[in-house]
């Protein structure tokens, strides 16, 4: 019987599972976290050099250049790319990048597949159906099932910087808050710089810290000259 002026909340089974696997990441996977500062002036401007070229229903998110982006660095880092499989952790070849979507129930990653296959195009019509089929619910069983990295981005809300939990089997997990316009040192001198802080919430039983610190790095620096992502 609950006490009165609290209402007792019934969880859907979406959000029973949604619990049921985050406590199963954060007890079974000891976690540590990496964070870096990537400037997105050179991607923010090559992305609006872009989307004046294209209709407003074929705009390109910054999402969608994170998700290339990670696709290469992940095939630099490929032990990043892995999943627990019982007690033994396997490397996958398919890059299948998960992307955190709010729905009404809760949170569900469905995976983008073959992200390291496609180019910058591809990654952004495919990342709008698959948002567009998760909302409706009609999302295919590998998208559901095969994701082998996640990125949970929170560009859309006044968040500047979050940790995540992995999602198993998987053994890391990427958060990024919003681009914004940041005091910075540059040769000595304080100017504004558009600057995004990304967090890698990684497992420690299956990667160190100096790997995560590389990946961060290579990412950071694809981010910084995206002329290889377009």
């Amino acid at each position: 019987m609950s006490r009165p002026g609290r209402t007792p909340v019934t969880f859907t089974s979406m959000r029973t599972a949604i619990s049921r696997r985050m406590v199963e990441s954060k007890s079974k996977a000891p976690h540590f976290y990496v964070s870096t500062e990537i400037e997105m002036e050179a991607v923010t401007a090559a992305n609006d050099a872009l989307n004046a070229q294209q209709p407003a229903e074929a705009c390109v998110t910054l999402t969608a250049w994170l998700v290339r982006a990670i696709a290469q660095s992940l095939a630099v880092y490929p032990a990043l790319n892995a999943v627990w499989n019982g007690e033994t952790l396997e490397q996958v070849d398919a890059i299948n990048i998960g992307i955190a979507v709010a729905i009404p129930d809760g949170l569900i990653a469905p995976a983008l597949l073959d992200c390291g296959t496609k180019d910058l195009a591809t990654i952004s019509s495919e990342l709008r159906d698959l948002v567009a089929r998760t909302k409706a619910g009609k999302l295919k069983p590998a998208e559901f099932s095969d994701a082998t990295f996640t990125l949970s981005n929170l560009g859309a809300f006044p968040v500047t910087q979050f940790t995540a939990i992995v999602t198993p089997p998987q053994v890391a997990i990427l958060a990024t808050g919003k681009s914004e316009s940041r005091a910075v040192v540059r040769d000595g001198a304080i100017v504004a710089r558009q600057m995004l802080t990304a967090t890698l919430s990684a497992d420690h039983r299956a990667v160190d810290g100096a790997l995560v610190a590389a990946f961060l790095g290579d990412l950071k620096a694809r981010l910084e000259s995206p002329a290889a992502l377009a």
